[in-house]
């Protein structure tokens, strides 16, 4: 089977800045797939480039099996992005912008689908409403209608919460959670990285313009992170005890791999005599590997 998106030995400079360093990434039919890094790491600038958006400078980009340059028009088809900024044509409103984003892919007649893209995003009320009218969360819900409209099998959400409230994040993810189990394939980009470590089943890290840790979430948090035992003390923790261990506000953090070693460890604590005020167990979590792969001491 064809990969949903191949992405091969790709680069992109603006200037002197290296935005994408030879990418390698192919993502799989019916994946969820998260695309994660810090600002300027080239998320953005890769999928611009995978939408046509942005000539890269060397390699191939392509959306199932369609390149994206030399058979632009069938590549875009089958692709729905969710641009992080907020573009909209102030003219219209909310149904005649689906309207007219389904002619450009030379679609009619489509409106039992825009009804229920409407509905399943919390905007039927605002059908008729004018663009320029809503507020900048459901502006932001538009353009996640404007992506599906087409009914592409491959969906690219670039920042789709960002800055919306509650209500639109469970009301999209429950959306888009259908999607994919009806068969599309998602990549998202986000900055809430528990977001990315609910929904994404491989997540790829990119680190100014390159790709440094690639692997299924579950891995991810097992190779990189730890179980940690929080606890508060008022005695100091003994020194053999303290390797790798962080103290903050009266709260140690002492990193284990394993559960057995919880109670040994808390048994060398109270035989030290420092008696246990609270503790708390911490599960691996995708922010510390984030944050460790990002700091270059993933291995």
């Amino acid at each position: 089977m064809s990969a949903a998106i191949r992405i091969q030995q790709v680069s992109k400079c603006f200037g002197s800045t290296q935005a994408l360093d030879a990418i390698d990434l192919e993502v799989r039919p019916g994946e969820f797939f998260g695309l994660l890094g810090p600002n300027g790491a080239g998320k953005t600038t890769l999928i611009s480039a995978l939408a046509g958006l942005v000539r890269a400078d060397f390699g191939k980009l392509s959306v199932m099996g369609h390149d994206v340059q030399a058979d632009y028009r069938e590549a875009r088809r089958h692709l729905g992005v969710v641009p992080q900024e907020l573009v909209f044509d102030p003219f219209f409103t909310v149904r005649e912008s689906l309207k007219i984003q389904s002619g450009y892919f030379g679609i009619r007649d489509n409106d039992s689908w825009i009804d229920e893209i409407l509905e399943n995003l919390g905007l039927t009320s605002k059908a008729n409403a004018n663009m320029r009218m809503l507020s900048g969360g459901m502006k932001r819900r538009v353009l996640v209608a404007q992506a599906l409209v087409h009914r592409p099998p491959v969906i690219v959400l670039d920042e789709p919460t960002a800055g919306v409230d509650v209500e639109l994040r469970q009301t999209l993810w429950h959306f888009i959670r259908r999607l994919n189990e009806a068969g599309h394939t998602i990549v998202l980009t986000t900055h809430y990285l528990e977001e990315a470590e609910n929904l994404c089943t491989r997540i790829a890290m990119l680190k100014a313009g390159r790709v440094v840790a690639l692997d299924t979430t579950a891995n991810l948090l097992r190779r990189f992170s730890v179980h940690t035992l929080r606890l508060r003390t008022r005695q100091a923790i003994p020194p053999e005890l303290t390797h790798g261990a962080a103290e903050n506000g009266g709260w140690w953090s002492l990193p284990f791999d394993r559960f057995d070693e919880v109670e040994p460890l808390l048994a060398k604590i109270r035989a030290a005599g420092c008696v246990i005020d609270d503790l708390e167990i911490g599960k691996p979590d995708l922010e510390e590997v984030f944050v460790r792969v990002m700091q270059g001491q993933a291995n």
